[in-house]
């Protein structure tokens, strides 16, 4: 009799899913960390997108021909599609349906242009629905946990699909100019936030609906207004009884921060909302729910930042104090809290035992651009990935309590595009008890052990003058003047060229504008103040880079 790995046995290891210029393989998890024998490698530079199920157990590549699905259990080749430009591939969550996307193109007699997004039945193969969907931004549709409820954002309607019928919509949420849309996750009853951005005036609002009652003044559950914000992020919690909503400006009128203004704001499906207070002033970094959905996490506040933990009344529950740091994760059962400083800041990582707020480890992974915890709830991933970084590519899988298992370099002339756990269902590993002592491993520790202070851009070159704020001790001194990854820009210069001299053009001159912008945002971090027009060259950095990267997959 055979077992498949969601039998009643230990679950196996989490593969890891590595895809660069060397080729797509697979690698075993912690502790064998061997290449992988479920997926022959895929040679060459061509594969340009990859994802497994939510379950983990299909896995669906493009090479650069076709789209294949393999059942990761047998090894089995269930379809391979004729998709030669396919970029982005999800699975919905009960593997009935792959959805592909591919850039939007039109014909010189289809003015309407090509459908780009198709919906294949896993089962049989066959094309379920296609339809046109221009931008790559949420491009993929929102399923239900169950399947039962699947969502589009359509010419500002949400329309809503049911039982995996696309041949028409069961229902639609009209609101003029509905911006962006977030499913709840969990069981019935299914919930929407709907975001719609302010105009002549008016603020913009989130609100929260439960399907299917849309209609009439008093239909929705929640309604939060703000005058601040020209987009907003919003979270829901596993739970789905609260949402968390980032909303920034392009801008900060007061001129304190070329980031713009962020603010949290909580609501509840109950009706209640509120603004969480967060005691340092600057930009919001990240937010993070607990697993638990009775709390989250919060980083925020001009360099070194804030990160604190609130409760569901939005009180402040745990303060971790300041650091170098732009990110939080917690892991899969919500018991262990990594605070990490990644991007431009030098990799510093803070691993926290959140249930009695003691510190685990304070590990270093410089140049990271990637992080992810296993699903195991005991490892993690940090990884440099290009098109970020194009030097010192490569991978490192650590314990959480602070030691590298696994490290793989890349050749200097290769680059790793993607790294990625295969996802395992929740309650398939169980919570293990937290470990103070750090596990053994093989791998030489390479990383800088000496704590060093934060240091603004502008300073980092400079020889450290003898003030509290830049020296934390005499035994500690910075470690400066080596300039730090930090200064490194996000747009280290490609050289891959598409064969195109027009795309080529297009690349060359992108990267020029977004040098441009790096050196007014070094400027400004002096505190230099900036014209008007600099600041406005400032807000165009995230639309160039969408655009850079868009030509960049071209490729």
């Amino acid at each position: 009799m055979s077992f498949s790995f969601r039998d009643k046995m230990a679950p196996s290891t989490p593969l890891l899913t590595v895809r660069g210029s060397e080729g797509l393989y697979m690698v075993n998890g912690p502790p064998h960390f061997t290449e992988s024998t479920v997926f022959p490698r895929e040679s060459g530079k061509n594969c340009k997108t990859c994802t497994f199920s939510k379950d983990g157990t299909l896995f669906a590549w493009g090479n650069g021909e076709k789209i294949n699905v393999i059942n990761v259990t047998n090894k089995g080749l269930l379809h391979s599609f004729d998709l030669p430009k396919a970029v982005c591939l999800e699975f919905s969550p009960k593997n009935t349906v792959l959805a592909t996307w591919q850039p939007y193109t039109t014909s010189k007699d289809d003015t309407a242009g090509i459908p780009n997004l198709q919906l294949y039945d896993v089962k049989t193969g066959t094309c379920l629905k296609s339809f046109i969907q221009k931008k790559m931004q949420n491009w993929c549709p929102s399923w239900s946990e169950d399947e039962t409820l699947c969502a589009r954002n359509v010419n500002n309607e949400v329309h809503f699909f049911e039982n995996n019928n696309f041949n028409t919509f069961a229902n639609k949420l009209h609101l003029k100019k509905i911006n962006d849309f977030v499913l709840s996750p969990g069981l019935q009853p299914y919930k929407v936030a709907v975001y719609v951005p302010g105009s002549k005036g008016a603020p913009s609002f989130v609100r929260l609906y439960q399907y299917p009652n849309f209609d009439g003044p008093h239909a929705a559950l929640a309604n939060k207004s703000f005058f601040k914000a020209d987009k907003v992020t919003m979270l829901w919690n596993k739970k789905a009884t609260a949402v968390l909503v980032i909303a920034s400006t392009d801008v900060d009128k007061t001129g304190a921060s070329y980031y713009g203004e962020q603010t949290l704001h909580y609501i509840a499906t109950n009706g209640e909302s509120a603004v969480v207070q967060l005691p340092k002033n600057g930009p919001i970094y990240d937010v993070v729910w607990n697993s638990s959905s009775t709390e989250f996490c919060a980083v925020y506040g001009f360099m070194p930042a804030k990160a604190t933990i609130f409760n569901l009344k939005c009180d402040p529950v745990f303060d971790f104090g300041t650091g170098p740091r732009n990110a939080a994760y917690y892991s899969p059962h919500g018991h262990i809290l990594v605070l990490a400083g990644f991007g431009n800041l030098r990799g510093q990582m803070e691993v926290w035992d959140v249930k009695n707020y003691k510190l685990i480890s304070k590990p270093v992974a410089s140049d990271s651009t990637y992080f992810a915890w296993c699903p195991d709830g005991e490892h993690i991933l940090t990884a440099t990935c290009a098109p970020r970084l194009r030097v010192n590519n490569g991978y490192k899988i650590w314990h959480y309590t602070g030691a590298v298992l696994h490290k793989y370099d890349v050749p200097s002339n290769a680059e790793l595009w993607q790294v990625s756990w295969q996802p395992f269902l929740d309650g398939i590993f169980p919570e293990k008890a937290i470990t103070y002592q750090a596990v053994s491993s093989d791998v030489p520790s390479e990383e800088p052990k000496v704590a060093t202070a934060y240091r603004p851009p502008a300073l980092r070159n400079k020889p450290v003058t003898n003030s509290k704020l830049e020296a934390r001790s005499d035994k500690s001194p910075d470690m400066a003047p080596t300039p730090a990854p930090q200064s490194t820009p996000r747009h280290t210069l490609s050289q891959s060229t598409s064969g195109d001299p027009e795309i080529d053009k297009k690349i060359k001159n992108l990267k020029k504008k977004l040098k441009a912008i790096e050196q007014l945002k070094e400027q400004a971090a002096t505190g230099k103040q900036l014209e008007k027009n600099q600041l406005a060259k400032i807000q165009k950095e995230k639309a160039l880079l969408q655009e850079l990267e868009d030509l960049e997959l071209g490729i």
